[in-house]
C-alpha cells in the first residue's frame, strides 16, 4: 500500500526547520511531500538545500488549506494521503498503525491519529484531540476536548474507535475516496472544511475513524491565531455552508434558524468582553452565509444521515450542566 506524507507550507521555513527532521525520520515507508501555496520566504530554497528527498509541488498563489490540497492531490499518485500540518511533530512507528487499520477494513476510509499538544505534551491538543464529533446544531467537539477545555491524556483514549470527523492537522484519507468525493470544499479555504468531508463520506457510508496506536504533536495555530477575526469568521460562515449540504432536508431549516441565533448570543458575549471585532466577523459571515445558501443547497446529495449527533446540544452540556470533559456527557444526566 502506497503511502504519501503531503505537508501544505506558506511561508513556514521557520516549521518546517523544526518538525520535518521528525517527518523524514519516521516515515521511511512513505514519499514525503511538500505543497508550497506561493511562499514569498525561503521555503523553497531552504527543501532544496536540505532536503532534496522531499517532493515540492509549487501552487501559484496561496489556495488556503481546501484548495492548496485540491490542487496538488492530482499531480500526487499513492493509495493513501496522509496530509499533515507543518506544526506536527510525528513519533516512531506513527504510520504502521494506520496503514494496518486501511488494510483490514476496506470501508475504513479516513483515520485521525491521538493529537497531543507539542507545548503541553500531556495534554490532548484543541485540533482533533482524540477524535471529532459534532452536535445537533454542527457545533464541533472532540474526546479530549470541549471548547476550550484539554483534558490530560491519563490513557483514557488509548482505543481504536469510529468518530464523526478527523483533523485536518493530521489527516488520512484513502486517494479514491478522495477524489470520489471531489476533495474538500475549496471555498472554505481555511477551518471545518475537514469536518464538512467527513460528514460527506459519512453520507456515502464510508467510515471515519480514531487510532490511538499512532501518536502526533501539534502546535496549533502557527498560522492563524485562534483570536484572529478572520478565524471566527470562516469557522462561523463554514459552520454554516457545511450544515446547509449536509443536514438531513427535514432538519435543515429549524437547524439554521437555532444555530443562527445561537451566533447571536455568542457575537453578544464577544461585544461584552470587548472584542467588537469579532462580532463583525459574525455578521459578515452571516452576510456571506446568505449570498452562497442557494449555491450549497445545489450542492446537497441523494442521501444525507439522519442521526449524525449523539449530544444534542454541547453548548448546553458546556455552559449550563458544566461537563468539561467528554465522558461525562453520557454519565452525568
Amino acid at each position: 500500500m502506497e503511502i504519501a506524507v503531503v505537508i501544505l507550507n506558506w511561508n513556514g521555513m521557520l516549521l518546517l526547520e523544526k518538525f520535518l527532521p521528525s517527518i523524514v525520520e519516521y516515515s521511511t515507508e512513505a514519499t514525503v511531500y511538500v505543497v508550497d501555496n506561493a511562499s514569498t520566504d525561503d521555503s523553497v530554497s531552504f527543501l532544496e538545500v536540505f532536503y532534496p528527498s522531499v517532493k515540492i509541488i509549487k501552487n501559484d498563489s496561496n489556495l488556503g488549506f481546501a484548495s492548496g490540497y485540491n490542487e496538488s492531490l492530482k499531480y500526487i499518485k499513492a493509495d493513501i494521503y496522509a496530509l499533515v500540518n507543518s506544526d506536527i511533530e510525528v513519533t516512531k512507528n506513527w504510520l504502521q498503525p494506520i496503514l494496518s487499520t486501511f488494510e483490514k477494513e476496506p470501508k475504513t476510509a479516513i483515520i485521525q491519529p491521538k493529537i497531543l499538544d507539542f507545548k503541553q505534551k500531556q495534554y490532548f491538543e484543541y485540533a482533533g484531540a482524540a477524535g471529532g464529533y459534532i452536535d445537533q446544531y454542527g457545533y464541533p467537539y472532540c474526546r479530549g476536548r470541549i471548547f476550550e477545555t484539554l483534558e490530560k491524556d491519563n490513557g483514557q483514549y488509548n482505543d481504536n474507535c469510529e468518530i464523526f470527523w478527523a483533523s485536518g492537522a493530521c489527516f488520512f484519507i484513502r486517494s479514491q475516496v478522495y477524489h470520489d468525493l471531489n476533495g474538500f470544499d475549496g471555498e472554505f479555504f481555511a477551518h471545518q472544511e475537514e469536518i464538512d468531508l467527513c460528514w460527506r463520506a459519512r453520507n456515502k457510508r464510508f467510515i471515519i475513524k480514531y487510532n490511538s496506536q499512532s501518536v502526533v504533536y501539534h502546535v496549533g495555530g502557527a498560522t492563524l491565531q485562534q483570536g484572529h477575526p478572520m478565524k471566527t469568521f470562516l469557522n462561523f460562515r463554514n459552520s454554516l455552508l457545511m450544515l446547509t449540504k449536509n443536514l438531513p432536508k427535514s432538519k435543515l431549516y429549524k437547524i439554521l434558524l437555532v444555530r443562527m441565533l445561537l451566533d447571536g448570543v455568542a457575537g453578544i458575549q464577544f461585544l461584552v468582553k470587548g472584542k467588537p471585532t469579532h462580532l463583525w466577523a459574525i455578521l459578515k459571515a452571516h452576510w456571506s452565509f446568505y449570498g452562497f445558501f442557494k449555491v450549497y443547497y445545489g450542492k446537497r446529495t441523494e442521501f444525507q444521515q439522519q442521526q449524525y449527533y449523539n449530544v444534542k446540544s454541547i453548548v448546553y452540556s458546556y455552559y449550563i450542566r458544566k461537563v468539561i470533559v467528554f465522558n461525562d456527557l453520557f454519565r452525568i444526566k
